[in-house]
């Protein structure tokens, strides 16, 4: 942009949080614009539109007379005169930010009546990034990007949760693609990854690996590795019975047969149940149908020689005894660790997660007790379709899980969650609330707006239309570690990836 100052409209009248500003002729402001109003003491007001109206200084009748009059042929005169002065657009704005020299400020006045509104410039948003940036995207205008890059504290992003929430199509994926790029090579995060498409890591196309940095820094694990990533085997002895809670739903008589195989064998109460190994005080029957149970959700049978099988190769009750202990030594390190769950059932993917998130939960809840927890980098759990363990039904049919713990906990013992979902409505108030950044795409929903309207950490309750208008690609950040919510365009993460330069040495700015 050049520094050529255009003034595109002027404000005639409104409220706090809702300013009316007349449009000059032969501007277009858009939906979701920023705007800027600059004072005379040498700060301004940036201003984000969230309506549009048409507005004349004739009546409707005589509006409604014209128009008639147009289409049913009559091309004399029809009496406009200079029908840019009595036609014109009105732009519903609000003030976002009022940015002094002593940095940015929550508006708490109204800018000066019929003040001149001019179209936002680089040069008004310009902050040094953070020491531990995430970086999300470019500052949006309307549907301009400016080249002003958005970044926000990988520490109290990761810390206190993520919530992403769109429909199907509007680029969820590519966003986390994009801050895991961001984020790895960092060492400041350890970062787990449950991906259920293979999608990430990038096994035939672009994907973290081409990460200049990705060598010793991300750990991939798969039941079927490609070179030099790690085979993915979860030894059956890793396994707890608190690992299934709230996320398998036993009987209480199921229940109590799992507590008294567990007391009874320790770490081989899978196996024993499995090979059919009775207990006097659990019916045969119980035993039947919880071993049905366990063969489904891991994917194990026993074969004709008496050995146990997995049908997924993931579960073994020989192989994979250190696979657990050496994915939460990688995130204890700052690794960004992925593991594909692509070939196994929703129920063994959010195991395999459970059983991670436990074992890095406890570990930190030690380092918290032992006074050690602020040396430790702050870990953070990426989980898609959320509700699958966040919802209010799972929660009331299945109970809490180590997700919805770490939700409501986490924060304290450094162990952070990003929830990744299209359902925001029906995950529990309480859970959304805690989750203080939100990064929110588009989505045509009414009811979900309302729900990530009525949770977000700004004031978004004039963003319905803003959110709904939304396309690939552009989202809104409303964190609690920013002053207001920042529109972004989201970079393509293929072109992202096959830049693949290091960072330039010169220090860059960007918003905070």
């Amino acid at each position: 942009m050049g520094s050529e100052i255009t003034v595109v409209g002027s404000v005639v009248m409104g409220s706090h949080g809702a300013i009316l500003v007349r449009q000059r002729s032969g501007c277009s402001i858009e939906l979701g614009d920023l705007l800027v109003i600059d004072n005379g003491d040498g700060s301004r007001h940036i201003l984000q539109v969230y309506d549009l109206v048409y507005g004349s200084q004739l009546s409707q009748k005589n509006l409604e007379l014209l128009s008639g009059m147009k289409l049913e042929g009559f091309t004399e005169d029809l009496g406009l005169i200079d029908p840019s002065l009595r036609n014109y657009v009105l732009v519903k704005v609000k003030s976002v930010a009022n940015i002094t020299s002593y940095g940015i400020r929550i508006p708490k006045t109204l800018p000066t009546f019929m003040s001149e509104v001019r179209a936002i410039k680089e040069e008004d948003l310009k902050f040094t990034k953070p020491p531990k940036p995430i970086f999300l995207g470019k500052v949006r205008s309307g549907s301009k990007t400016l080249n002003i890059d958005v970044f926000l504290d990988g520490d109290k992003m990761f810390r206190h949760h993520v919530l992403i929430p769109a429909t199907t199509g509007r680029g969820k994926s590519n966003l986390v693609k994009v801050m895991l790029w961001s984020a790895l090579g960092q060492a400041h995060f350890g970062i787990l990854v449950l991906d259920p498409h293979d999608e990430y890591f990038g096994r035939h196309e672009k994907g973290l690996k081409d990460h200049p940095k990705a060598k010793g820094n991300l750990i991939y694990y798969s039941p079927t590795p490609p070179p030099g990533a790690n085979t993915l085997i979860i030894n059956l002895k890793s396994i707890e019975p608190s690992h299934f809670d709230g996320i398998v739903a036993f009987t209480q008589a199921q229940e109590e047969a799992v507590d008294a195989y567990y007391n009874r064998f320790g770490q081989e109460w899978i196996r024993q149940i499995i090979k059919g190994e009775s207990i006097d005080t659990v019916s045969p029957k119980t035993i039947t149908v919880l071993r049905r149970k366990l063969e489904y959700i891991l994917g194990v049978y026993l074969d004709q020689t008496g050995k146990i099988q997995c049908r997924s190769g993931v579960f073994s009750d020989s192989a994979g005894q250190h696979t657990v202990r050496d994915i939460v030594s990688s995130l204890e390190r700052g690794k960004i660790v992925v593991i594909d769950t692509s070939r196994l059932l929703d129920q063994a993917e959010l195991l395999i997660g459970s059983i991670v998130a436990n074992s890095i939960f406890r570990l930190y809840q030690q380092y918290k007790s032992e006074g050690t927890l602020e040396d430790k980098p702050v870990i953070n759990i990426i989980i898609e379709e959320a509700p699958r363990v966040l919802g209010i039904d799972v929660l009331q049919r299945v109970g809490d899980n180590i997700y919805s713990i770490i939700a409501r906990e986490g924060r304290k013992f450094k162990v952070g969650l990003t929830a990744i979902t299209q359902l925001t409505s029906v995950i529990p108030r309480e859970i959304l609330a805690n989750m203080n950044t939100k990064i929110i795409l588009g989505n045509e929903l009414e009811s979900e707006r309302k729900a990530i309207i009525s949770s977000a950490s700004q004031d978004l309750s004039t963003d319905d239309k803003n959110i709904a208008s939304l396309d690939i690609g552009e989202a809104i950040v409303s964190s609690n570690f920013t002053k207001f919510a920042i529109p972004i365009q989201i970079p393509d993460f293929n072109e992202l990836a096959s830049i693949a330069q290091p960072q330039r040495k010169k220090e860059k700015t960007g918003f905070v």
